[in-house]
């Protein structure tokens, strides 16, 4: 295995609530009401320190989405997914979008959030179970 080389981000910073790696900035955010199969959900412009898995096509809330689920680089943990293509014409914002997953992060001052403070709260996409 080679050597890893992580961007570190300065400001107010999401990381992986499981290593600290940095993902994305608060600058970055788009929308804080999305939820998730866990709970609520930070839809990002951009991130970083991820890798992507694999394509698949997935029913959500708000439709069939084209995604690929994205990992920490730091500890291979599963951080959330990107929209790689949405099929509604309403939804065609969210292509090439990055959702973090609340409760798989810690917050720019350090808390994280767990599934039952977020799982009474709406939003507007969700996985199907």
């Amino acid at each position: 295995m080679g050597r890893l080389f992580l961007i570190t981000l300065e400001g107010n910073i999401y990381s992986c609530k499981h290593c600290h790696t940095h993902l994305g900035l608060a600058d970055h955010i788009i929308s804080k009401t999305f939820q998730c199969r866990h709970g609520r959900a930070y839809l990002f412009d951009r991130v970083v320190n991820v890798t992507l898995g694999e394509k698949e096509e997935r029913m959500m809330l708000t439709g069939m989405h084209s995604v690929v689920d994205i990992f920490c680089v730091g500890c291979g943990s599963i951080v959330g997914w990107k929209y790689e293509a949405a099929q509604e014409k309403s939804q065609k914002y969210k292509e090439g979008k990055f959702i973090l997953e609340r409760f798989k992060i810690l917050s720019p001052d350090g808390s994280s959030y767990s599934i039952i403070q977020d799982a009474q709260l709406g939003g507007s996409d969700t996985d199907e179970p």
